[in-house]
């Protein structure tokens, strides 16, 4: 075969033949009828004969037979061939055996339109049977009993049975025939056998256009995109010019390895040769260029094609939802419909797939009211997609009842759910369903624990993180590039940021996403140097740094407080990469910068964006405002904030603690005041900690759990030895209320009732693991070093931003957090 694939352009320049002048309708007459067919010409003057011949429809045919019957026609072999041409043609098998069967002196064309009806319009099952009875009748078979029969085995991807009419080509003297053989072809490539495929296709003594479409179909059609390129040089250097269906068939393999060089060559070639015109064309080019990453050039054959099909809308509006562009991919949706075009499963899955990218909920159930008119809803296709737009749109409860109502789930639609619900943070409904899933006996496959792990890692329970990566090599995907990256993720998120490395080294294969998550997992547990490290190993590998890998190594830096490094990486990114920084990466570098102190750089840096700062921007301004105690920066974040978010009560409540640390009373209460009128609350501090497979929630001041009293006693004592350790509260935060109510209010934090249960159920030396819903307050963080110190244990808090690993007294934040 050829090496290079890049010629294409080796495709001639030639202007195609006219076509050849069709010739005129033949006059039907009885006489004519009569010298084709040498049966008595009395039979062709009745009209039922040519009735026959004029037949175009089965409703027709059911007009006619009446007559035929009438007329005694009945036993004519005349008819009853045209009558089983014709029933079978219009589908109905079973109509064309009524007439086959009764028949005694059966003449072998019968028997060969039988099979062609069999394997055209019923099961492989029965074709199979009626070929073997053409044996058993001593029917020789032709070569067109065996094409038919071959493309049923191919289209069933039934190999053992192709293999078996293989065999019989062979004995039946056809091994050299180009239609036989051509049929052979298709079989193999059909039933994802390619290179049994090329061998026939190679012995073959004589090939035409037909067969070397096939072979490069087969090819594009098995994923080796390069290889069917190959064939369409090798094809003409012998003699074949590539046609309409080559070209139709080449263009999506110049898609599937996003080369839109070799993809504008096959449509310069379609142009020379008069091709582009054609429908099929057209729309072939419209997809392969919105798969390039080309979805303008796309747009513009589109608008050109004076003919378009449900397949080309179908193209284009999944070009843009492709290149991200959803809103332009709903215009073509509501252009498709004004022009009354009738839509397909494809059409909707596509425009569901819009408005779960736009988060339009509403957009997304007309979509659904469309399915549900056009009784479409029946494809489980379209049912998993409604589930994805539904949970996107963050509406899992309407994704939750299409699932219970679909009917033959897929692991399709099990792994759209668990993801729904993942994404969705409703981890305990995520591991339930994943839970089911199994006890159905449904093996779960890579992008079901992709789904799954990550929810898993969210509640940070390292007993339950090692039975799901136990799970995972049981299944036999421990092999799997983004299934080990998402344990590797788990694993950080569960606290075992060693073991997530030990795995991060075995892997024999990484992704961009796999180097991600180990730098990111760094960051979150304050390993900033560990996290460079990383970031610079990475840089002397094949794989470059994305977006999200600049946002992790700098997020790591702020962490750590590495702040020379993150600068330099931030400019890193445009300079040597060509990476626009997105609004996270501004965030980022406020928080770099405010976190180390350096509160004015960072407001210079945001007042110099090029970019209108968002939410992410001043959010970090403010939290490092709280943090040093900068009340003229924190007002101008503040109001930034309440501008772009008003309904978010958390900003409400920083700038209230800023004003109190500062003892600016009148002004706190006037933020208290304000959030007491327009109903705004601070989202309530949630802790979670797991005891023997049950995960236990704790929220501020609660008292609802069962061991609340003892919790409660627990932690009066616990006070007091941390207090005779050095311990001191910190008040600083509560106000309006006495000194010891305030201590009390200290004491009823979540991440303080979740370690006081940790403690009273878990034996001497046990690691306790919290995970907590906010960041953790600086007295829970002063409180639990003391903890750790006069109790002996390790505790590991893992808050919206990082880990804290608690021991002997100290933090592994170093108090920078």
């Amino acid at each position: 075969m050829m090496s290079s694939s890049s010629q294409f352009l080796h495709l001639t320049n030639n202007k195609p033949p006219s076509p050849p002048t069709p010739p005129s309708k033949p006059n039907l007459t009885s006489h004519t009828l009569s010298q084709r067919t040498h049966i008595p010409s009395h039979v062709y003057k009745h009209p039922s004969a040519l009735l026959l011949e004029l037949c175009t429809s089965m409703k027709e045919l059911h007009q006619i037979l009446p007559l035929i019957i009438k007329n005694g026609l009945y036993s004519e072999h005349l008819f009853q061939t045209k009558l089983l041409s014709l029933f079978c043609k219009y589908g109905s098998v079973n109509e064309a055996a009524r007439v086959f069967e009764p028949i005694e002196d059966k003449l072998d064309v019968l028997y060969h339109t039988m099979l062609k009806g069999y394997a055209k319009n019923s099961s492989l099952h029965n074709a199979m049977s009626f070929f073997v009875r053409m044996k058993c009748d001593d029917v020789k078979p032709v070569v067109y009993n065996f094409t038919y029969l071959l493309k049923v085995c191919g289209d069933n991807a039934d190999l053992r049975r192709g293999k078996e009419i293989h065999g019989q080509v062979i004995t039946n003297g056809f091994s050299s025939n180009v239609f036989a053989m051509t049929g052979v072809v298709n079989l193999y490539a059909k039933c994802r056998q390619i290179e049994d495929a090329y061998k026939m296709f190679d012995r073959m003594p004589e090939r035409d256009l037909v067969c070397w479409n096939t072979i490069i179909a087969g090819f594009a059609q098995n994923g080796l995109a390069k290889m069917a390129l190959d064939l369409v040089l090798r094809m003409q250097e012998e003699g074949q010019k590539p046609d309409s269906i080559t070209v139709v068939t080449v263009l999506p393999a110049a898609a599937n390895i996003g080369s839109w060089r070799i993809g504008k060559l096959i449509h310069g070639y379609a142009i020379r040769a008069g091709f582009e015109l054609l429908v099929n064309i057209s729309t072939a080019l419209v997809d392969m260029y919105s798969k390039c990453g080309s979805v303008g050039t796309a747009r513009l054959i589109f608008d050109r094609m004076k003919q378009r099909t449900v397949v080309s809308w179908n193209s284009m509006i999944h070009g843009y939802v492709q290149s991200g562009d959803p809103e332009e991919a709903m215009a073509i949706f509501q252009k498709m419909l004004d022009e009354g075009v009738e839509l397909t499963n494809v059409t909707v899955m596509e425009a569901l797939h819009a408005c779960a990218d736009l988060g339009d909920l509403e957009g997304g159930k007309f979509v659904h009211k469309l399915v549900d008119e056009l009784k479409l809803g029946y494809d489980v296709s379209v049912k998993n997609s409604l589930i994805s737009m539904y949970s996107k749109c963050k509406r899992v409860d309407l994704a939750a009842k299409v699932f219970e109502g679909l009917q033959g789930k897929t692991i399709v639609s099990w792994n759209a759910m668990i993801l729904g619900y993942a994404q969705n943070g409703r981890v305990n409904e995520a591991l339930n369903h994943f839970c089911e899933m199994q006890s159905q006996n449904i093996k779960p496959d890579s992008f079901t624990l992709v789904s799954v792990i990550p929810a898993l890692a969210e509640l940070s329970v390292t007993r339950q993180a090692k039975w799901m990566h136990g799970l995972v090599i049981r299944n036999c995907l421990d092999k799997n590039v983004f299934v080990m990256t998402a344990l590797v993720d788990m694993y950080a998120k569960c606290g075992a940021i060693r073991t997530a490395r030990k795995l991060f080294d075995m892997m024999e294969e990484r992704h961009v996403t796999t180097w991600n998550a180990m730098i990111d997992g760094y960051g979150t547990h304050g390993l900033g140097k560990d996290a460079v490290e990383l970031f610079n190993d990475m840089q002397k590998g094949t794989i470059k740094p994305n977006d999200i890998t600049f946002l992790c190594v700098i997020s790591a830096c702020s962490h750590s407080g590495l702040v020379e490094e993150g600068l330099r990486f931030f400019s890193s990114m445009k300079e040597d990469y060509g990476l626009e920084p997105a609004m996270d990466h501004y965030g980022a570098m406020v928080d770099l910068l405010g976190r180390a102190g350096q509160l004015n750089k960072a407001w210079d840096f945001i007042q110099d964006m090029p970019v209108e700062p968002g939410i992410t921007v001043f959010g970090a301004m403010l939290g490092a405002c709280k943090i040093h105690k900068n009340v003229e920066l924190g007002e101008k974040a503040a109001k930034k904030l309440f501008e772009l978010n008003p309904d978010e009560g958390g900003y409400h409540v920083l700038l209230s603690n800023i004003y109190a640390t500062a003892s600016m009373w009148d002004k706190m209460a006037k933020v208290r005041t304000m959030m007491e009128k327009t109903g705004l609350q601070k989202t309530p501090g949630c802790s979670l900690v797991e005891l023997k497979n049950e995960v236990h929630s704790f929220y501020s001041g609660s008292t609802i759990h069962p061991q609340s009293k003892r919790i409660y006693a627990f932690l009066e004592t616990l006070g007091e030895d941390i207090k005779a350790a050095g311990y001191v509260p910190d008040t600083n935060s509560i106000h309006d209320v006495e000194d010891d109510v305030k201590k009390q209010l200290l004491n009823s934090h979540s991440e303080k009732l979740a370690i006081a249960f940790g403690l009273l159920n878990t034996s001497p030396g046990t690691t306790i693991h919290i995970r907590k819903n906010l960041r953790v307050c600086g007295d829970c963080h002063n409180a639990t070093k003391y903890i750790s110190l006069v109790t002996g244990r390790e505790i590991i808090v893992r808050d919206m931003h990082r880990f804290h690993h608690f021991k002997n007294g100290t933090c592994s934040c170093g108090d920078y957090w």
